[in-house]
């Protein structure tokens, strides 16, 4: 062999894939991929992944693909299942006890929800147990928040978003708060339910000998100008899937019990103080 070629060997390949990343490159480019680099390498070399695998491997990323469109995005089901997005969520979101915790969006948010005042029916035509929902949207402090939007959804009792069913709005809605902070309404109790598994990513679930549900829950995405977002969920407490969510989105702090007042004859209620800090409270945190 001539002088000055080199042959890559599962010791030194890393290392020279590493080396072609130029120094003028982006610095968060240079951070991220180096990571990635190393750390795919570590993988392979870690399970010695055969050829006949990586080929797997490549069809299964290609598969991924063909199955998202603009109701399903097979690539963030993984992400979810494998509990990456749970992962960076908790990263993004490191707080302190006075603020309510996040959870992630999940694949059945709608743009444009309808208006909805408190004491609106947020179900309306849908047969279910019902279910009263009464939340505050407080700041870190406790003090509530007026002109906050709190977009809510949930599925149906037979476990169903809306968009799964049709293209119609329900059993979602957007309210404001007043100067009480106060969004309440009627609604029906949803259901638990399964991911979407009909699809490469249900065959990773099968093959981890994992299920697909989901525990029951409501959804809330609130804003506030001045305010940082708060995306999570409030969990039924009592709840089967509620040490297996699919998702990994459990949080403690995160589960109530909706079904106390049924012990006074009354309906079943969720209740929930939500606190959020003001924007500029992200960048103060980091600094602690």
């Amino acid at each position: 062999m001539a002088d000055g070629h080199i042959t890559y060997t599962s010791e030194n390949l890393t290392g020279a894939v590493l080396e072609r990343i130029r120094g003028d490159a982006d610095p968060r480019i240079q951070q991220v991929m180096t990571a990635l680099i190393r750390h795919v390498h570590d993988f392979v070399r870690e399970v010695e992944l055969t050829p006949e695998e990586w080929e797997q491997g490549v069809g299964f990323l290609t598969e991924l693909g063909r199955w998202c469109d603009d109701k399903r995005q097979e690539v963030i089901l993984l992400s979810d299942i494998l509990g990456v997005s749970m992962l960076v969520d908790a990263i993004a979101h490191r707080t302190h006890a006075s603020v309510s915790e996040t959870t992630v969006l999940g694949p059945f948010h709608r743009e444009n929800p309808p208006p909805m005042k408190n004491g609106e029916n947020m179900s309306p035509g849908v047969e279910g147990e019902p279910l009263e929902v009464e939340v505050r949207i407080l700041d870190a402090d406790g003090n509530p928040l007026e002109g906050a939007q709190v977009d809510v959804w949930h599925t149906s009792p037979d476990g169903f978003y809306d968009s799964q069913l049709g293209e119609e709005h329900n059993m979602r809605g957007r309210f404001v708060t007043g100067p009480d902070g106060l969004v309440a309404f009627p609604t029906v109790m949803p259901a638990s339910y399964p991911v979407p598994h009909d699809g490469p990513v249900g065959r990773v679930l099968a093959a981890m000998g994992r299920g697909p549900m989901r525990p029951t829950h409501v959804h809330f995405w609130i804003k506030k100008p001045g305010y940082r977002d708060l995306i999570t969920h409030i969990f039924k407490d009592g709840d089967p899937y509620l040490h297996e969510d699919a998702v990994f989105g459990v949080k403690a702090s995160l589960v109530t019990d909706w079904d106390e007042p049924k012990k006074q004859g009354r309906p079943a209620k969720l209740t929930y103080e939500f606190r959020i800090p003001k924007a500029d409270a992200d960048t103060n945190a980091a600094k602690d």
